[in-house]
């Protein structure tokens, strides 16, 4: 009777392990797909879900056969279509967004808005309406991507005092600390002049309705160029997660990463606010979920928060709508009121998804 050699073993072993991945991979890219069906079921209840509900073959005729003289065609093309278009356009802006940021710090707690990201551009925002009576869109998102990217910088710097890299821990301080300091001065611009903000104010709390479809297109680019940069760097975020020396020794330039990383959540939340107002808690959940079902590979965190992230900003705006089909739920509070319970619950776990 023979036994196996070392070489026999090894082999047995390697195959083993590519079986293994093969399987992992499978299932993976099958969750994907799911994923991505629901996200088309939810479009669909996005459109056709409201104070009067609409049939499938009303939405298309609509959508294909537009007749201006039906009042339920101008309501599909002119305020569900664009409203469910700044949803599919927004949510995976601020997913990523969450999901960047969670991996830059190394914090699976983070998200745009405890770091302040929002509420940097939220301020800067406020300042364009307040100061220069900017109240559209095109016209203020350059001062929400301004407003995002100072603050992020400064996040990084501030979690960098003391010497060293900056902790996840430092970050997160510093981010409460700004969020708090800069919310305060835009509830103090916002009451000083309520007339200024009286067209924003659903704005303020929150709202992917009320935007026009080529408003939507034109902030489009940004947030594509923020996504594709988001997925450039998601395998060089693996080697980051290993530490900065090693991920040096196998060739990862650390800085330019880095830099790509804040350039990214940048456009993201900074166009992402500007669109559809501060958002909170999408970006915390998504990836957080997602790192449960997927591990720590960036690549397939991103992927998925890309699909999930827009299903479920739509389906808290479905939901919105339902709870008070006249006047709608505003969906920044429906995140809000979903998100913060599944924050204490994240508390009160004894470990979280590692990065």
């Amino acid at each position: 009777m023979t036994t196996p050699g070392p070489a026999t073993s090894v082999s047995q072993e390697q195959e083993g392990a590519t079986a293994g991945l093969a399987r992992t991979t499978a299932r993976r890219t099958l969750g994907l797909l799911l994923a991505v069906i629901a996200l088309l079921a939810i479009t669909v209840a996005s459109i056709a879900v409201g104070a009067r509900g609409i049939g499938l073959s009303t939405i298309l005729d609509a959508l294909f056969a537009f007749d201006p003289e039906l009042d339920e065609h101008l309501m599909i093309r002119e305020l569900r279509v664009p409203r469910t278009v700044v949803g599919l356009v927004v949510g995976p802006a601020l997913g990523l967004c969450g999901a960047l940021i969670q991996a830059f710090t190394r914090n699976p707690l983070a998200d745009p808005g405890i770091l302040g990201v929002n509420a940097g551009a939220t301020f800067a925002v406020t300042l364009a309406v307040g100061l220069l009576g900017l109240t559209s869109p095109l016209g203020y998102i350059w001062f929400a991507l301004a407003g995002a990217g100072a603050v992020t910088v400064l996040v990084a710097l501030l979690g960098s005092i003391g010497g060293g890299r900056a902790t996840p821990a430092k970050m997160t301080l510093a981010g409460v600390a700004l969020s708090a300091v800069l919310g305060g001065l835009t509830s103090a611009i916002v009451l000083a002049d309520r007339e200024a903000f009286d067209d924003l104010r659903f704005w303020g709390v929150g709202s992917i309705g009320g935007r026009q479809l080529d408003v939507v297109l034109s902030f489009a680019p940004l947030i594509a160029a923020g996504v594709v940069i988001a997925l450039a760097v998601a395998r060089p975020l693996n080697a980051l997660a290993l530490g900065d020396e090693l991920a040096a020794s196998l060739g990862v330039r650390i800085g330019l990463v880095r830099g790509a990383v804040i350039l990214a959540v940048t456009l993201l939340a900074g166009t992402a606010t500007a669109l559809a107002g501060p958002i909170g808690f999408l970006g915390l959940m998504v990836p957080h979920a997602v790192r449960w079902i997927v591990g720590p590979d960036q690549r397939w965190i991103l992927a998925y928060t890309l699909v999930l992230a827009p299903a479920l900003l739509l389906l808290a705006d479905v939901l919105g709508r339902l709870i008070l089909p006249s006047g709608e739920l505003r969906v920044g509070l429906v995140t809000a009121v979903v998100g913060a319970p599944v924050l204490l619950l994240l508390a009160r776990r004894r470990t979280v998804s590692g990065l």
